[in-house]
């Protein structure tokens, strides 16, 4: 895969997420790919990434666009800064509209995504909402726990300062 392709499987991507056709977005992972979601968290497999766009996202937001924006791709993994859009239809955020950015990781595999994961503020979007602040504590605390869990965090953590992970 090429960096052109690489932008050309974003553009088909997220069209497909803003469809809200579940099985269209799922296509375009690996058979064990996973979707980690800021939100609803880590998805396995594409029946459970289809229920998470499908079945959860477009059940709670309306109105959805999803943008990204300067590519880079290694042959391997890519990157791209992103921006989003949607209406709420939870009932007591319905019809309040969020706007948010954020940077998108993906390892590609075969052509196709066998990771993805996002770092989103998603305190901004809380605000937009209009959630009250012990509710955010409560996810913020969620969000903590979920980055302390992973590999990647626990093996910086074990590193002395100042020595760093070679790739």
């Amino acid at each position: 895969m090429t960096g052109e392709d690489f932008a050309t499987l974003l553009d088909a991507f997220t069209h497909a997420a803003e469809s809200g056709d579940g099985a269209r977005f799922a296509q375009h992972f690996t058979e064990d790919g996973v979707y980690y979601d800021y939100i609803y968290g880590p998805h396995r497999g594409r029946a459970d990434i289809a229920h998470m766009m499908q079945g959860l996202f477009h059940r709670d937001a309306t109105d959805y666009r999803w943008e990204m924006f300067d590519p880079v791709f290694d042959g391997h993994q890519g990157y791209a800064w992103s921006l989003s859009s949607f209406t709420s239809t939870i009932p007591q955020f319905a019809g309040k509209r969020i706007d948010s950015d954020g940077m998108s990781r993906f390892v590609i595999r075969d052509g196709l995504i066998a990771e993805y994961r996002e770092s989103v503020n998603g305190g901004v979007a809380m605000a937009q909402l209009g959630v009250e602040p012990a509710r955010m504590a409560k996810v913020f605390s969620r969000w903590s726990g979920w980055l302390n869990e992973q590999p990647e965090t626990q093996a910086y953590l074990a590193r002395p300062k100042g020595s760093r992970a070679r790739s």
